[in-house]
């Protein structure tokens, strides 16, 4: 099969092909993920080079360790906690992990108050149990179902969607004007 057939197949069956041995497989899925899971580990570290490192080892670990994907979920999901838990590992090594969620949240129009708001949000979001910032970060920052939170923090869907309550209360409170 050439490599414009795998252009057109689904992620699991490339998946399945990699495992099978397929020399050419894993570069598709590599082609098709890194930028999404570029601006994942850029979003988490907030710096370039760390970015760079947690993706390189992340699809590192994920092209030698495929057998472990069981199909239960989207190859992305997969791919995802692979590079989130790689950017944890390399930031702990470099910060404390209250900075490990350290993102900006989208920018509104008004660039000016936006700052306010980030500076806000960030330092409240340090002030949060890392279960609940981490939670918040990948639900409400990175878009990701609470499923799929669950699936890459390895913890039940009733957990997540009760750490991003507790969260954004907690955020609500300590956003509160004074």
């Amino acid at each position: 099969m050439g490599t414009t057939d795998l252009l057109e197949l689904p992620d699991q069956e490339l998946m399945q092909r990699h495992r099978d041995g397929d020399p050419d497989a894993f570069g598709e899925l590599f082609r098709r993920h890194r930028d999404r899971m570029w601006a994942v580990a850029l979003r988490t570290t907030r710096d370039p080079e760390l970015a760079a490192d947690a993706v390189q080892d992340g699809f590192i670990n994920a092209f030698r360790r495929a057998d472990t994907f069981r199909g239960d979920s989207a190859v992305t999901t997969w791919l995802h906690r692979i590079i989130v838990n790689a950017c944890l590992d390399r930031l702990r090594r470099i910060k404390p992990t209250s900075d490990i969620t350290d993102i900006d949240p989208p920018e509104p129009r008004d660039h000016h108050a936006s700052v306010e708001v980030r500076l806000d949000v960030r330092e409240a979001l340090t002030r949060l149990p890392e279960g609940q910032r981490m939670a918040l970060v990948l639900v409400d920052m990175h878009g990701l179902s609470v499923a799929e939170a669950a699936e890459i923090l390895e913890v039940a869907e009733g957990t997540i969607k009760s750490r991003c309550a507790r969260g954004r209360a907690a955020l609500a409170q300590l956003l509160e004007p004074a």
